[in-house]
C-alpha cells in the first residue's frame, strides 16, 4: 500500500505549515511554521486564547507594543511544537522604510530572547520590497534571519540572494489568480501554472549558482501546484492542503533537484535596475502592492481587537 503524499513529500521537502492554528501544528507535524497579520488575527479570534490575548493587550503601552507582543507570544507558543523556524512578520506599513524595519525587526527578536528563543529559531518576515530587501541585507549581517515574503518577480529573487537572505517566499497562487484573470480561457494546469514555473526558475538559478537562499512557495491554490514543486527546499502549505494530502495515497514524483539547475550567469541590479524590472511587470507589481494593502488590513482588523480587548 502506497504511502500518503504528504509522508512522501516530507521525504523530498520541508513542510511548513503556513497558519496559526496550534491544533493544526500539533496534527502535521510541520518542520516550520509561518505567520503574518491574516494567520494571527485567526489564531487572535480563538475563544480559547482571548483571555491571554487581553491580559497582553491590556500590559502593552500602546497598540504597536500590543500587536508586537501578540504575534510573538503566538509565535512562541508554535516554536514549542515545531523543531526549525517560526517566521514572525514586520508591520506591513514599514514596507517602505528601512530603517523602521531595522528597528521592530530588531524589537521583535528582544521580544523572542525575553521568552527565552533565541534569534538562530526565528525568521523576521519582510515584504520584498526594495527597502524590505536592504533592511534584510543588514539584518542577515546581524545575525537575524529574514523570510522575505510576497516574492512575485524574479528581480525580487535575484536582489533577496544577492542581499544574502536566509529565506525567499515566492507566491504561487496569488500569480496563478492574476494569470487567471487576464486570461480566463487560457489551460493554467500542472506544469503550465505560471505560479509553479516562476518557482521553478528561482529555484534552478539559485541552485545553479550556489546561493545559499532557500526557496520556500508559498500561497498555494490547490494540491497540484504543490505536487507540481515537491523537491523545493521549503513548501508551506495550509491546514486544508495539508489534510488533502494526508488523505491522498499515491506515487509522488521528485520535481525539482539541484542537479538539474540552470548555469545561466547571475544578473547583479542596482536600485534603478531593480524598480525598472518591477515596472515591466504588471503582475508583479500588482500583487506585492495588493498584497501589502492585504496585510495592512488585516493589522487594521486586528488592531480593532486588541483595542476592544485592552478596553475591556
Amino acid at each position: 500500500m502506497a504511502e500518503d503524499l504528504l509522508t512522501q513529500l516530507k521525504t523530498m521537502s520541508t513542510v511548513v505549515a503556513d497558519t496559526g492554528d496550534i491544533d493544526a501544528i500539533r496534527r502535521f507535524a510541520p518542520t516550520d511554521a509561518t505567520t503574518n497579520p491574516s494567520l494571527i488575527l485567526q489564531a487572535a479570534q480563538h475563544e480559547g486564547r482571548r483571555e491571554r490575548l487581553a491580559e497582553i493587550a491590556r500590559q502593552a503601552t500602546d497598540i504597536d507594543d500590543a500587536l508586537d507582543a501578540v504575534a510573538v507570544e503566538i509565535g512562541s507558543e508554535i516554536s514549542g511544537l515545531v523543531p526549525g523556524y517560526v517566521s514572525t512578520e514586520v508591520s506591513a506599513r514599514l514596507s517602505f522604510d528601512t530603517e523602521a524595519t531595522l528597528a521592530r525587526a530588531r524589537s521583535l527578536i528582544e521580544r523572542y530572547e525575553r521568552h527565552g528563543i533565541g534569534a538562530e529559531r526565528i525568521l523576521i518576515k519582510i515584504a520584498s520590497t526594495w527597502e524590505g530587501i536592504r533592511a534584510a541585507r543588514q539584518l542577515e549581517r546581524e545575525g537575524i534571519h529574514c523570510n522575505l515574503t510576497l516574492l512575485f518577480s524574479f528581480a525580487q529573487a535575484q536582489a533577496c540572494a544577492d542581499a544574502g537572505v536566509t529565506l525567499v517566499s515566492p507566491f504561487v497562487g496569488r500569480i496563478l489568480d492574476w494569470n487567471r484573470e487576464k486570461w480566463p480561457d487560457a489551460d493554467f494546469s500542472g506544469d503550465n501554472d505560471p505560479g509553479v514555473k516562476s518557482v521553478k526558475r528561482i529555484y534552478e538559478h539559485y541552485k545553479g549558482h550556489g546561493y545559499k537562499t532557500i526557496v520556500m512557495g508559498a500561497s498555494f491554490r490547490n494540491t497540484g501546484e504543490i505536487l507540481a514543486l515537491a523537491g523545493c527546499d521549503r513548501l508551506t502549505i495550509s491546514p486544508a492542503l495539508l489534510s488533502e494530502l494526508a488523505e491522498r495515497q499515491d506515487r509522488l514524483e521528485r520535481r525539482l533537484s539541484p542537479v538539474d539547475a540552470e548555469t545561466s550567469p547571475p544578473e547583479p541590479q542596482d536600485e534603478a535596475e531593480f524598480r525598472w524590472a518591477m515596472n515591466e511587470d504588471a503582475m508583479a507589481t500588482e500583487k506585492l502592492a495588493e498584497g501589502i494593502r492585504k496585510f495592512a488590513d488585516d493589522q487594521r482588523k486586528l488592531e480593532k481587537l486588541l483595542g476592544e480587548l485592552r478596553q475591556g
